[in-house]
C-alpha cells in the first residue's frame, strides 16, 4: 500500500486536486463560454427576403427565409455531464486520504498550509458525494429549464445561435436570462473548488477566506433568474451572511492576537494543530470572546440562530441543484470550521462553555424551525427549515462532546447531506412539473408521476429518521449521548426529542398532503426518463447503505469523532 507520508509530491496532488479539479473544470467552462461568444458573433443576421410580386399584381408565393436549426429545448446537452469530473475527483482524493490517515495519521504540504486527518478525509467524501448527486441531477434539470423557456443550450452553455440556442429573432426575449444562466457551470464549480478549500486546509485563515468565497458565488446562482424574488433573496443572503463573515472575521483576529501573546510565532499563530496543542497558553478571556464571535460567525453560514433569516429565501429561489449543495454541504463545511475552533476552546477553556453555547443555539434553532414549519406552505421552504432542524441537532451532539455524540453527528452530517439533497433535486422536478411550490396546489403527485413522487416521499421519510436510513442510526446516537451525560445535557435533549416530534408531525402532514389523492384534472400521468431518477436513487441507496452498515468507513468516522475529542 502507497503511504502518503513516504511521498510528498502524492500527498500535495491529493490535498490541491480536491479544490483545485473544480476550478479547473471552471475554467474549462469559461473558455468554452468565451469561444461560444466569439462564434455568435460572427454569425449573421438574416434578412427576411422581399416577397415577389407575380404578373398581375398579386403576391407570389415566397419560399420561407432560412432559419438555423435549433436543437429541442429538452434536449441535454453534453457538456451539462462535464461537471461530473470535480466530484469524482473529489471523491478519489477523499477514498485515497481516508485510507492512508487511517493506518499513519494525518499528512500535510505546503508547509503546513493543507492537512488532512480523519475529519478532512469524512467531509471531502460527503462533499464529493452530494456534489455528485447534484451535478448528476443537473443535466435533466437543465433540460426542463429549456422545455419552460427558462434556459436554452445559450443561456446555459454559451451555445450561439444556429448551434443550439435560440434563433436570432429570439435573442432579445431571452437575453436576461442568458446573462442569468450564462455562467451557471463555472459558479457551480466555484462553489464546489471554495468548499473543498475549507475543508483541506490547516491555517484558520484561509478557512475564513474559503468560506466567504462560497458567500460570493452562491449569491450568483441564488439571484440567477433575475426575478424580483429571487434578486431579493440573494441580496438578503448577501447582507445577513456578510454579518456573519465579518463576526468569525472579528473572531480568527482575536484568536490571533491571544496566539501571538501567548508566544506563538506569527507564521503558525493561526495553525489549528498549533493552536490546539499550546491552548493553554492563550489568554481566556480574549479566547471567549473569540470563540463566540466565530461560532455567532459561521453559525450564519450553518443556518444556525440568529443569523439564519436567509436560509429559507436562499435555498427557495436558487436552483434546485444548488440548493441541494447549500443545504447538503454548505451548511455542514460551516459547521465543520465551528467544530475545529470547539476543540481548541475546549483546551483553553475547559468544556462547560462551548457546551452551554452550542446547546442554547441548538435548542433555539430547533423550537424556532419546529415553529416555522407548522405554518409553512412552500415545500422547498419547508426542506430549509428541515435543515435548520438537523444542524440544531448536530450543534446539540458537539455541545455533549463525548465520542459515540461526535460520531453519531458526523454520521448525521453524511446523512442529512444525501437524503436532503435527493430531496430538493427531486423538488426542481415537482416545480418543473406543476409550475408551483405552493403545497397546498400540489397533491396526487403518485399518481401522476410514480417514481418522482416515490423518491421525494422516500426522501422525507429519511429525513423524518425512520430506519432503515442513516439518519435514524445518528439520532439516536444522538439521543443516548445526550442522556447519558448528565442531567442539564439530559433535560436540553428531552426538550430537543419534543421539537423534533412536532417537526417530524409538520413536515410528515405535508408530505402526505403532496403525495396522496388523486392528480388533478386535466393532468397526465407523467413518465421520468431514467436518466432523471438514477441519481436520486444512489443518494438514497447510499443513505440507506449508511443506515445499515458503516462498513470500510466505520474507522474512518470513529477517527475522525476522535480528532474532535477535547484534548
Amino acid at each position: 500500500m502507497l503511504h502518503l507520508s513516504q511521498e510528498p509530491a502524492m500527498t500535495a496532488l491529493l490535498l490541491t486536486a480536491p479544490a483545485a479539479a473544480p476550478l479547473a473544470v471552471a475554467g474549462a467552462y469559461t473558455l468554452g463560454g468565451l469561444r461560444a461568444g466569439r462564434q455568435a458573433a460572427e454569425v449573421p443576421t438574416v434578412q427576411r427576403p422581399l416577397e415577389p410580386v407575380a404578373a398581375g399584381g398579386g403576391r407570389a408565393a415566397a419560399p420561407m427565409p432560412a432559419v438555423a436549426p435549433t436543437i429541442s429545448p429538452a434536449r441535454r446537452h453534453p457538456r451539462d455531464w462535464a461537471g461530473l469530473a470535480s466530484p469524482l475527483v473529489i471523491l478519489a482524493c477523499g477514498a485515497l486520504l481516508a485510507a492512508d490517515v487511517i493506518d499513519d495519521g494525518p499528512v500535510s504540504a505546503y508547509s503546513g498550509l493543507l492537512r488532512a486527518d480523519a475529519l478532512t478525509a469524512w467531509m471531502l467524501l460527503v462533499v464529493g458525494a452530494v456534489a455528485f448527486i447534484a451535478c448528476a441531477s443537473g443535466p435533466a434539470y437543465l433540460a426542463g429549464e429549456r422545455a419552460a423557456d427558462r434556459a436554452t443550450g445559450r443561456t446555459v452553455m454559451g451555445v450561439p445561435p444556429g448551434h443550439g440556442g435560440p434563433p436570432a429573432r429570439a435573442k432579445s426575449r431571452v437575453g436576461g436570462q442568458s446573462r442569468a444562466w450564462g455562467n451557471y457551470h463555472v459558479l457551480v464549480q466555484a462553489f464546489l473548488g471554495a468548499m473543498c478549500l475549507a475543508v483541506v486546509t490547516a491555517n484558520l485563515g484561509v478557512l475564513w477566506v474559503a468560506i466567504e468565497a462560497t458567500t460570493i458565488v452562491t449569491a450568483f446562482l441564488v439571484g440567477h433568474r433575475r426575478t424580483r424574488t429571487s434578486v431579493e433573496a440573494a441580496w438578503k443572503y448577501v447582507v445577513i451572511c456578510s454579518a456573519g463573515i465579518a463576526l468569525a472575521f472579528l473572531g480568527t483576529v482575536l484568536l490571533y492576537y491571544a496566539a501571538r501573546q501567548a508566544g506563538i510565532a506569527e507564521a503558525w499563530a493561526l495553525d489549528w494543530p498549533t493552536l490546539v496543542a499550546r491552548a493553554d497558553r492563550l489568554d481566556p478571556a480574549v479566547t471567549r470572546l473569540g470563540i463566540t464571535l466565530v461560532v455567532l460567525g459561521y453559525g450564519a453560514k450553518a443556518g444556525l440562530v440568529p443569523l439564519h433569516a436567509w436560509l429559507p429565501d436562499a435555498h427557495s429561489q436558487a436552483p434546485a441543484p444548488v440548493s441541494a449543495l447549500m443545504s447538503g454541504v454548505l451548511l455542514s463545511v460551516a459547521f465543520a470550521a465551528i467544530l475545529r475552533y470547539r476543540v481548541i476552546a475546549d483546551a483553553a477553556l475547559g468544556p462547560d462553555f462551548t457546551r452551554v453555547l452550542l446547546a442554547g443555539i441548538a435548542l433555539l434553532t430547533l423550537a424556532l424551525a419546529a415553529a416555522l414549519l407548522l405554518a409553512q406552505r412552500d415545500y422547498k421552504r419547508m426542506l430549509a427549515y428541515s435543515s435548520m432542524e438537523h444542524m440544531s441537532l448536530i450543534a446539540l451532539a458537539a455541545a455533549v462532546g463525548s465520542p459515540l455524540a461526535l460520531a453519531a453527528g458526523l454520521l448525521h452530517i453524511a446523512g442529512h447531506g444525501l437524503a436532503k439533497a435527493t430531496a430538493f433535486c427531486a423538488s426542481g422536478r415537482i416545480l418543473q412539473l406543476r409550475g408551483t411550490s405552493e403545497i397546498g396546489r400540489v397533491s396526487g403527485l403518485l399518481a401522476q408521476s410514480p417514481w418522482l413522487g416515490a423518491v421525494f416521499g422516500l426522501a422525507v421519510v429519511a429525513l423524518l429518521g425512520f430506519p432503515p436510513f442513516s439518519l435514524f442510526a445518528s439520532e439516536l446516537g444522538i439521543a443516548r449521548s445526550g442522556f447519558a451525560a448528565g442531567a442539564g445535557l439530559g433535560w436540553a435533549m428531552a426538550a430537543a426529542l419534543l421539537l423534533v416530534l412536532i417537526a417530524f408531525a409538520a413536515l410528515a402532514t405535508r408530505t402526505a398532503r403532496m403525495l396522496l389523492g388523486p392528480s388533478p384534472a386535466g393532468d397526465t400521468a407523467v413518465q421520468d426518463s431514467p436518466s432523471a431518477l438514477w441519481p436520486l436513487t444512489v443518494g438514497l441507496a447510499a443513505c440507506t447503505a449508511l443506515g445499515i452498515a458503516a462498513g470500510p468507513l466505520g474507522d474512518l468516522l470513529s477517527q475522525a469523532a476522535a480528532v474532535l475529542e477535547r484534548p
